[in-house]
């Protein structure tokens, strides 16, 4: 499953979550550290790992 990063605007710390993409369709992300659920997606990166040999 996909981790993605947010942050919360209320006590701006940053947080993983894992989710599925349906979970992360529906929304309802809550923070770990003052449970409260505005926060905002951010975008960072990524790396895949296949199988391939280059």
């Amino acid at each position: 499953m996909p981790s993605y990063e947010f942050e919360c605007v209320d006590c701006k710390k940053s947080f993983a979550v894992v989710l599925s993409i349906k979970e992360r369709e529906k929304g309802g992300v809550q923070c770990p550290h003052c449970s409260g659920k505005n926060v905002k997606p951010l975008i960072t990166p990524f790396q895949v790992k296949t199988s391939k040999k280059s």
